[in-house]
C-alpha cells in the first residue's frame, strides 16, 4: 500500500464526501443484517403455530390460529421488503459519495500528470516514448480510479458487515459463531498468497500495454512509411507478436484470479454445512433454537458477496498499487531546467556563449566543446556547418531546453539560468528543424501563441512567410483543417506555416533551425527579405546548410565537430580560403549539376 500512500492528500482535500460515505456504508449493513433477526423471529414463529395448529384440530379456533398466522407472516414478509428498501436507499447514497469521489479524484489526478509532464524537460522525452506516456496517464489512472470507487466502497462494505455479523453471531451462540467462521484463516492465506502474485504481473501487464500502445502510436505516426515501403505485412507480424506477449501476462493473471472464486464458493459451502452439523447438535441441547439456525444461515449467505468481493477488490487494489507506482514514477521525476524567482525583463536580444560544452545526458555524446561567440541587438547570426557539428544544439541552448554541461549562455549579460523561463521563452519565436503542427485549422496553427485570434495579423504573418497565396488557394482558405502533424500540407508548405507561426509572436530573438530546406531558392529569398523588415532592430539566428540562405548574415559562424572553425561575415570568410570556402564551392558544383 505505500505506493497508493500517494492518493491521501486527495482523500483529504474529499473528505466531505468521503466521510458521509463511511456513514452510508455503516447505515446499510445495519439494515441488511436486521433481517437476519426477522427471519428468525418468522421462523420460530412458523415452528410453534404449526404446532399450535395441529393441537387445535378438528376445533374452531383453529381457523383463527390460521388467520393471526398468515397475518403475522405477512408482517412479517412486509418488514423484510421495508428494511430491504431502506438499505436500498442508503446503497444509492453511498454509490453517490464514494463512486463520485473517485471521479473527482481521478480527474485531479489525470491533471496533475498531464500538468507533471509539461514541466519536466526535453531530456525526459527522449527518455521515454510516447505511449508510455499516454498509457500512465489513461490506462494506470483509471485502473487507480477502481480502487478509489469500487474498490474502497466494496473493501469498507465488507469490513463493516463483517464485523456486524460476527457480533451477530456472538451474541446468539458463541460456539456456533466460532465453527461457522473457522474456514476464514485459510481462506485469508489464500488470499495473501494470491495477492503477491497479482500484485508482480499486474506491473508486467502494464509494462506490456506500455510497449504495445508505444508500438501502435508509432507505427500510425509513420504509416506513410511503412506504406511505402510496402512493409504492412511485417508490420502486422510484429504487432501480432506484441499481442502474444501481452495476452500471455494477462492470461496468466486470469489464472490466478480464477483460483478465488472456486476457493471461496468451497469455503462457504463448507460453513454452511457446519453449522447445520453444529447447529442442530445445539437445538437438541435446548442452547438455541431452529430460527436461530436460520438465522445464522442467512447471514452466512450475506457473507458470501463480501468474501467473493474480497478477491475482486483485492484484485482491483494490487492492480491499483502497480498502476500508482508506475505514475509515482514520473510524478517523482524532477526537470532539469528549473526557473525559480527568476529575472522578469523586457530582453533586448544581446546573446553571449562563453566556453560552453554540451554533451547530450541520454547518449553521452558530446555536441558542443568550448563554442565562444556574441550576437548583438538586431543582429543576424548564421550558423552553419556539417550534420551532427552542434547546429541544433545551439539552438536548444539558446531556448534553454537544456542547460549547459560547461561555460555559460549569456542574455544580455546575464546567466540564463538566472531569468525567469517563461517570460523568456514569451519573448523568443523557435522553428525547429522537424516542424510540427497540430490538428487544427491553419489559422489557429499561426495563432498558436495568442489566445485571441487575430486574422489581419494572422494573414500577414502568412504574408511574410511566403505561404499566404498557398493558404487562401485551398476550398477553406485559413479555416482548413490539416491533418496530424500537418500530414495534409507539402513539405515546404509546413515549414513555411511554422515561420509565421514563430513571425506572429513578435519575438526578441528569432531562432531558425534549419527551417528553409523543403523551401525553393526564390521563396527563401522572400521569407529572408520580409525577415529582414519584420526583425529590424531584433536577433535573428538562423541556422542552415545552404551559404545561399546565410550569406547576408552579419556575423557567420562555421562548426565542425562541435568545435567553431571559423566566423566573421560571407566576405571575410571568403577570404579565409578554409572550411567555409570548401561549402560554397561544393554547393555550387551540386547547383551547377542540377
Amino acid at each position: 500500500m505505500k505506493h497508493l500512500a500517494y492518493l491521501n492528500k486527495f482523500f483529504y482535500k474529499y473528505r466531505w464526501r468521503l466521510i458521509p460515505g463511511v456513514l452510508f456504508v455503516v447505515a446499510s449493513n445495519i439494515f441488511g443484517v436486521l433481517p437476519a433477526q426477522v427471519i428468525r423471529v418468522a421462523f420460530d414463529l412458523v415452528s410453534e403455530n404449526i404446532d399450535m395448529y395441529r393441537l387445535y384440530a378438528g376445533f374452531s379456533e383453529q381457523h383463527v390460529i390460521y388467520d393471526v398466522f398468515g397475518a403475522g407472516l405477512l408482517l412479517f414478509g412486509a418488514m423484510v421488503l421495508v428494511l430491504a428498501l431502506i438499505r436500498g436507499l442508503f446503497l444509492f447514497f453511498m454509490r453517490q459519495t464514494i463512486i463520485l469521489m473517485s471521479r473527482h479524484i481521478e480527474y485531479d489526478l489525470k491533471n496533475e500528470i498531464y500538468t507533471h509532464y509539461q514541466a519536466l524537460s526535453m531530456a525526459f522525452y527522449r527518455r521515454h516514448n510516447t505511449g508510455d506516456l499516454m498509457n500512465r496517464v489513461t490506462e494506470d489512472v483509471s485502473r487507480v480510479r477502481m480502487y478509489l470507487g469500487p474498490g474502497i466502497m466494496y473493501s469498507l462494505n465488507t469490513v463493516v458487515m463483517f464485523v456486524l455479523i460476527v457480533y451477530a453471531m456472538l451474541t446468539v451462540n458463541v460456539r456456533l459463531a466460532v465453527y461457522s467462521i473457522l474456514p476464514m484463516p485459510i481462506l485469508a492465506a489464500v488470499i495473501y498468497y494470491v495477492n503477491n502474485q497479482i500484485e508482480s504481473r499486474s506491473e508486467k501487464i502494464q509494462q506490456r500495454l506500455s510497449s504495445l500502445s508505444g508500438f501502435v502510436q508509432e507505427t500510425f505516426s509513420g504509416i506513410r512509411v511503412v506504406k511505402s515501403y510496402v512493409r504492412e505485412a511485417y508490420i502486422r507480424k510484429n504487432f501480432a507478436a506484441e499481442s502474444e506477449d501481452y495476452k500471455t501476462h494477462s492470461m496468466g493473471l486470469a489464472k490466478v484470479q480464477a483460483l478465488f472464486y472456486p476457493i471461496i464458493l468451497l469455503l462457504a459451502g463448507l460453513s454452511v454445512v457446519i453449522v447445520l452439523y453444529v447447529g442442530g447438535t445445539e437445538v437438541m441441547r435446548g442452547n438455541i433454537s431452529p430460527g436461530n439456525i436460520a438465522e445464522f444461515i442467512v447471514y452466512l449467505s450475506q457473507l458470501m458477496f463480501p468474501v467473493m468481493a474480497l478477491g475482486w477488490v483485492t484484485s482491483l487494489t494490487q492492480r491499483a498499487a502497480a498502476s500508482q507506482k508506475r505514475i509515482n514514477e514520473f510524478l517523482h521525476e524532477q526537470p532539469e531546467i528549473i526557473s525559480v524567482n527568476g529575472i522578469k525583463k523586457t530582453i533586448d536580444g544581446r546573446i553571449e556563449f562563453k566556453n560552453v560544452s554540451f554533451t547530450y545526458p541520454e547518449t553521452g555524446i558530446q555536441a558542443l566543446n568550448d563554442v565562444s561567440f556574441n550576437v548583438e541587438p538586431g543582429q543576424m547570426l548564421a550558423i552553419i556547418g556539417r550534420t551532427g557539428s552542434g547546429k541544433s544544439t545551439i539552438a536548444n541552448l539558446l531556448m534553454r531546453m537544456y542547460d549547459t554541461t560547461g561555460g555559460q549562455v549569456l542574455i544580455d549579460g546575464i546567466p540564463i539560468q538566472q531569468i525567469d523561463l517563461n517570460n523568456y521563452r514569451s519573448q523568443t519565436g523557435f522553428v525547429p528543424q522537424e516542424v510540427f503542427l497540430f490538428s487544427d485549422t491553419i489559422a489557429n496553427n499561426i495563432a498558436f501563441s495568442t489566445d485571441i485570434l487575430n486574422m489581419p495579423e494572422v494573414e500577414q504573418a502568412a504574408k511574410d512567410a511566403a505561404v499566404y497565396n498557398n493558404i487562401v488557394e485551398l476550398e477553406n482558405g485559413f479555416q482548413t483543417l490539416i491533418g496530424e502533424r500537418g500530414i495534409t500540407l507539402s513539405g515546404g508548405q509546413k515549414q513555411r506555416v511554422s515561420i509565421a507561426r514563430a513571425i506572429m509572436k513578435h519575438p526578441q530573438v528569432l531562432v531558425f533551425d534549419d527551417c528553409l530546406s523543403a523551401v525553393d531558392t526564390r521563396t527563401e529569398e522572400e521569407i529572408l527579405q520580409n525577415l529582414g523588415r519584420v526583425m529590424n532592430g531584433k536577433t535573428s539566428v538562423i541556422i542552415s546548410h545552404r551559404i545561399s540562405t546565410i550569406k547576408n548574415a552579419d556575423k557567420i559562424i562555421v562548426l565542425d565537430e562541435g568545435r567553431i572553425v571559423e566566423q566573421g561575415n560571407h566576405d571575410t570568410l571568403m577570404e579565409l580560403q578554409g572550411a567555409y570556402l570548401a561549402l560554397y564551392e561544393k554547393q555550387l558544383l551540386e547547383e551547377e549539376s542540377v
